[in-house]
């Protein structure tokens, strides 16, 4: 133990300051303030990824629905939810384009930035119900 705190009292030189790199190599980067517009834009991409698969699932649904044709015992209910979630969707993809598109920092624009997206979080709740009763229905393709 002597040796070790001999060995760091003499790692700096004469004068006994050491100075010490941070770890990983790589200096510090000194704390940035959160850019609001910035963490905005990439919630509003990470919910449109998800819309876009989701957009894709339905349609994939639907095509199976209209495959199946109206002889399938759920088709009419089934043909009516997917289509108000595909319209749903739609409707949060572009409420998503105006709320990127528009400045955070604009306090005249927070009434409506705040409304949209109350509005858009709304018809997510309610796709997500849409969906569970899509799946609920059973959408099969049947063996031809």
């Amino acid at each position: 133990m002597a040796t070790d705190e001999n060995e760091m009292m003499h790692r700096g030189g004469n004068n006994g300051d050491v100075e010490v790199p941070p770890r990983g190599g790589s200096r510090r980067r000194e704390k940035e303030p959160l850019n609001m517009n910035h963490y905005a834009n990439k919630k509003s991409m990470a919910e449109s990824m998800l819309d876009v698969a989701l957009l894709m699932a339905n349609a994939s649904q639907l095509k199976a629905v209209l495959a199946q044709g109206s002889s399938f015992s759920f088709y009419v209910p089934l043909v009516t939810l997917i289509s108000l979630s595909l319209i749903l969707q739609i409707l949060v993809g572009v409420l998503l384009i105006f709320i990127v598109k528009w400045n955070l920092n604009d306090e005249k624009m927070h009434y409506k930035l705040n409304l949209m997206e109350n509005f858009a979080t709304a018809f997510v709740f309610i796709i997500v119900v849409v969906n569970v009763f899509i799946t609920a229905f059973g959408v099969q393709l049947s063996n031809q």
